[in-house]
């Protein structure tokens, strides 16, 4: 099983950037998959869900409206589109499957993870 995370960075406050995540070793197309995040310092952060079909989605109270989770299950990509980023979403970024949908701020609630991808926003 791998999950591997790509296009973090550093942007400016009001800048976008989409991370990817690359799935292998597991169905991915039937998989409940979830962003989860965490800063330095602080605890793991859930940010957001998307059904194995990905018609059904749901967000954190912190990001809604400005990010936006997709998958190609085509492809086995998970991907996290983020707008009108702000300095307190600076974190390392993780796609993660669940145990059980939905996902949640605990790593007990996840059987597989990535080794993230950092996202700094910052002027």
């Amino acid at each position: 099983v791998q999950l591997v995370e790509s296009g973090g960075g550093l942007v400016q406050p009001g800048g976008s950037l989409r991370l990817s995540c690359a799935a292998s070793g597991f169905t991915f197309s039937t998989s409940y998959m979830t962003w989860v995040r965490q800063a330095p310092g602080k605890a793991l952060e859930w940010v957001s869900d998307i059904a194995s079909s990905g018609v059904y989605t749901r967000y954190a109270d912190s990001v809604k409206g400005r990010f936006t989770i997709s998958r190609d299950n085509a492809k086995n990509m998970l991907y996290l589109q983020m707008n009108s980023l702000k300095p307190e979403d600076t974190a390392l970024y993780y796609c993660a499957r669940p145990k059980r949908s939905p996902g949640g701020s605990s790593w007990n609630l996840y059987n597989f993870w990535g080794q993230g991808a950092q996202v700094t926003v910052s002027s």
